[in-house]
């Protein structure tokens, strides 16, 4: 399943040059995470609510092409990786009307009890490992 977020760029989340900041990728990539797991029936609450959490361990991102106030980015979540405790999540991230690649990004997560202590989600949780497994099966 290909999961696509659009998001458009809001005046206060540029810079003096006109340009997005650069720290509010990482926010709008959250956001894409969030709204991701939403769709996947497994949004943050519901996780939350069984014990579980999945904090960001690492975030890499490259910019390549700047957006402005107005302008409108797609941004799609694909898992790369994913063993049952650890996952990376990488983003195709596009300015909707030219198509150009904004950014290159990934995080990595892992789950967590509510003491935040790793869990495998195999072990823990089938059906939530059952759709992280099948993202890996069903998306590259």
């Amino acid at each position: 399943m290909k999961f696509e977020y659009k998001r458009e760029i809001n005046y206060y989340e540029t810079d003096k040059m006109g340009v997005v900041h650069h720290s509010n990728y990482i926010r709008f990539l959250e956001e894409a995470r969030c709204k991701w797991l939403k769709e996947l029936g497994i949004p943050m609450e519901y996780l939350e609510e069984n014990g579980y959490t999945i904090p960001t361990l690492e975030v890499n991102c490259k910019y390549l092409n700047h957006v402005t106030s107005g302008d409108i980015i797609i941004i799609r979540p694909i898992v790369t990786e994913y063993n049952g405790v650890r996952m990376t999540v990488t983003y195709e991230v596009i300015e909707n009307n030219t198509g150009k690649e904004v950014i290159k990004a990934w995080t990595k997560h892992c789950f967590t009890n509510n003491e935040l202590r790793p869990v495998n989600m195999k072990k823990n949780n089938i059906e939530i490992h059952k759709i992280f497994e099948g993202l890996m099966d069903n998306q590259n």
